[in-house]
């Protein structure tokens, strides 16, 4: 064991719990290393890029900023106030249904005034729920939080911390019908439900109430950027302080030792080939979801936290459907941050689980318009939106990749359709969108059944009920939406921040070296060259140990971006040098983007770093006749194919057609035309001067279409056309492989 493999805490995981955890830890002068199976720090905290957009991940807006807010301890600890700006949404929310439209404002008086003139006969229920979460906040805010201050005060619980103590045992649906009679009342004070949960009789009065109260006592905010921006502060503040993150790193086992957590196995998310790394720790920080973290444990402690576990209940996920508009939708009518569309049939509040988990065609759903706030994401004159609504692994479940497509656009359609209903002409306008599903959260988070929020907050499971930060295992800690107190931002961000705090009072801290981990996937640039009109090709050493196969990608992140306006530091781009070469080549179009133009800007020796290899765009095992139907710059996977197929003497027939607007931005032109293939015939397709690929085209050199199998590389509209064009002609869909850059 050196001294480079010793840390004073380990945290698996980078969501907000994590980072939070990591930060504080970092501040308190402890050497932290986080580890991250993603190649992007942050969780749900996070953003990606689409034809110009910046698309959130998860963010609608962040509650809390009030003067009892746990946060406000955090930031001005970790100085996230001189770095980052929150951007005050002008409402809590706006709710239309067929019975009743609202317009929820922030602040408690406004609140409550405009609920009251709403509904006047509810008048003595309302001011009882504006009263109740006021309490609780003042209760959770007095409440001591060490634990021996706790211990000697419990008996008085009941008495000292009385609404609290009510809560606890309470569902909001429960209370809500004790306190109110007005059903709608009931509904619009709910509305927003699904930020906690799906089912307001199994979700707990006392986190609501807490939650809630911060949306209308605070405001709710967004960060300016995304949230990407938040996360990746944090993770630069832990690295300024001494620690290390490390993206694209899984954890796979927690090492015990004298029943006490004393280190991590980890290995290359990416790259199989490397050997796992085992690191040794003061103590382990859990961000990672709880039921991973009993497959990482030894017997018996696996075995005794998941008896503990076994019953809890896991919380819903959500759908996000996200949009980028050519146009400013305030023009559609489009008036508010957050607009919450009702299904048809919610009359009650018992309507609403049943709704959740009912028709996709008549489920409630938000709309959130990040161009009504200076979000930082959405380009001069255009809007980025999201539909979001109730969500559930099980109906994605079973289906194979050409089934789960094909159910995602038939959902999407469904909201689409409602979002037109409300905004007339609104559809036409959309330039772009994506479909993100329990699925997709599973993917990209790990989180089993794909819920962002953890464990239910039922009230079973929740307030003092939830499990704690402190595991039964010595030395191992939990900071995520699983544990205390639970999922959302500011759940996240406190439970982190608490965790930190409580092991750095119960750790027994060793003092190591500042030395950190060698991170062989940084890599610095050796040269760039411009390979054809507008289009250029960054070389770059090769990290130790990594190994692709012709046709992979791989994620290209600059460290040091030049530029990161409106964009993201990382590109995924097509290995264009072949497995033999001792460098890796990437090429890329260039364009306006801040990413585009840091590489412009960089210079030899500058870092980056690689994650990789990615990717199932590879030669079929015994394959025959072949053709590539490529577009632009897709020309860059099928070069080190065609080395390949060279390199291996390849004797059955291979057809290129090449589709470039002119022979001046055709990207390797020359080895193109050079390679040493028996039977390979090279067809560029000059748009400019000749018509695109059609099938006239195909049949003329191909004669009979059956006999090949075919590969396509381009945008998703050249793709689409082409694969119409193939099985018009009865060319079996397995016969088709595709790779979408676009």
């Amino acid at each position: 064991m050196t001294a480079i493999n010793k840390f004073n805490a380990v945290i698996i995981g980078s969501g907000l719990g994590g980072l939070t955890a990591g930060a504080t830890l970092a501040k308190l002068g402890k050497k932290v290393l986080v580890l991250e199976q993603h190649y992007i720090p942050g969780g749900c905290a996070t953003n990606f890029k689409r034809k110009g957009f910046i698309m959130e991940v998860g963010l609608h807006e962040m509650n809390g900023f009030h003067d009892r807010d746990i946060k406000a301890e955090v930031f001005e600890l970790l100085d996230v106030n001189k770095f980052i700006q929150f951007v005050p949404a002008p409402e809590l929310f706006h709710v239309t249904s067929a019975a009743t439209t609202f317009t929820f404002p922030h602040g408690t008086a406004r609140a409550q005034q405009a609920l009251i003139e709403k509904f006047p006969h509810e008048a003595k229920g309302i001011q009882a729920f504006f009263r109740l979460m006021n309490n609780v906040l003042d209760e959770i805010y007095r409440m001591p939080k060490e634990k021996w201050k706790m211990t000697l005060i419990y008996p008085f619980i009941p008495v000292l911390y009385s609404n609290i103590f009510k809560s606890l045992k309470l569902s909001c649906g429960d209370w809500l019908d004790k306190h109110i009679t007005d059903e709608q009342l009931k509904l619009v004070l709910t509305t927003n439900v699904l930020y906690y949960g799906d089912d307001p009789y199994n979700l707990s009065l006392l986190h609501f109430a807490i939650a809630q109260a911060g949306y209308i006592t605070g405001g709710g905010y967004y960060i300016k950027g995304g949230s990407q921006k938040l996360s990746d502060y944090l993770t630069s503040f832990i690295e300024k302080n001494g620690g290390q993150v490390m993206a694209g790193k899984k954890a796979e086992n927690i090492l015990v030792e004298n029943d006490r957590a004393t280190g991590v196995q980890y290995r290359d998310a990416f790259n199989d080939s490397l050997e796992p790394v085992t690191i040794y720790a003061d103590a382990i920080v859990l961000n990672a979801a709880i039921p991973h973290a009993i497959k990482m444990l030894p017997e018996p402690y696996r075995q005794s936290l998941k008896e503990k576990t076994k019953n809890l209940e896991t919380s819903c996920s959500l759908i996000s459907i996200y949009m980028g508009f050519d146009i400013d939708l305030k023009q559609f009518g489009v008036q508010h941050y957050s607009t919450f569309i009702q299904g048809k049939g919610i009359n009650q509040l018992k309507d609403i689980k049943a709704n959740n988990i009912g028709d996709w065609g008549n489920k409630s759903f938000v709309f959130v318009d990040y161009s009504q706030l200076d979000s930082g994401i959405t380009p001069a004159g255009k809007s980025f939106g999201v539909i979001c609504a109730a969500d559930y692994l099980s109906e994605w479940e079973g289906l194979d990749e050409p089934a789960y497509k094909n159910k995602k656009e038939q959902i999407a359609q469904l909201f689409l359709k409602r979002l037109e209903t409300h905004y007339p002409g609104i559809l036409q306008h959309i330039i772009f969108y994506e479909v993100g599903t329990a699925k997709t959260i599973q993917r990209y988070t790990l989180n089993p059944k794909g819920t962002p929020y953890g464990y239910a907050q039922s009230p079973s499971q929740s307030g003092v009920k939830r499990i704690p930060a402190r595991s039964p295992l010595r030395n191992m800690y939990f900071a995520s939406a699983w544990s205390f107190p639970g999922g959302g931002f500011t759940g996240s961000i406190s439970g982190g921040y608490w965790a930190a705090m409580s092991m750095n009072k119960a750790i027994k801290w060793q003092t190591y070296n500042k030395q950190l981990l060698e991170d062989g996937r940084i890599v610095k640039l050796l040269t760039t060259q411009v390979i054809a009109e507008n289009t250029i090709e960054l070389t770059f050493e090769k990290p130790p140990g990594f190994y692709h196969k012709p046709g992979q990608y791989a994620i290209l992140r600059l460290n040091k971006p030049k530029k990161i306006e409106l964009d993201l530091p990382f590109r995924s781009l097509s290995i264009v040098s072949h497995p033999d070469e001792p460098i890796l080549r990437f090429a890329m179009r260039v364009s306006d983007s801040s990413f585009k133009y840091s590489c412009l800007q960089m210079e030899a020796g500058d870092e980056a770093t690689i994650f990789g290899p990615c990717g199932n765009f590879l030669l079929k095992p015994g394959m025959g006749h072949t053709v590539f139907l490529i577009c632009g710059i897709g020309i860059t996977p099928v070069l080190p194919i065609l080395k390949e197929l060279e390199k291996k003497q390849f004797k059955s027939r291979i057809y290129l057609f090449n589709s470039n607007r002119t022979i001046a931005s055709t990207a390797y032109q020359r080895e193109l035309e050079n390679i040493k293939i028996e039977n390979y015939t090279y067809l560029p397709v000059i748009t400019s001067t000749s018509k695109r690929i059609d099938i006239d085209l195909l049949k003329y050199h191909l004669n009979d279409l059956l006999q090949y199998d075919y590969y396509l590389v381009g945008t998703s509209p050249f793709l689409a056309s082409m694969k119409q064009l193939l099985t018009r002609e009865e060319v079996p869909i397995d016969k088709i492989k595709m790779d979408d850059f676009g």
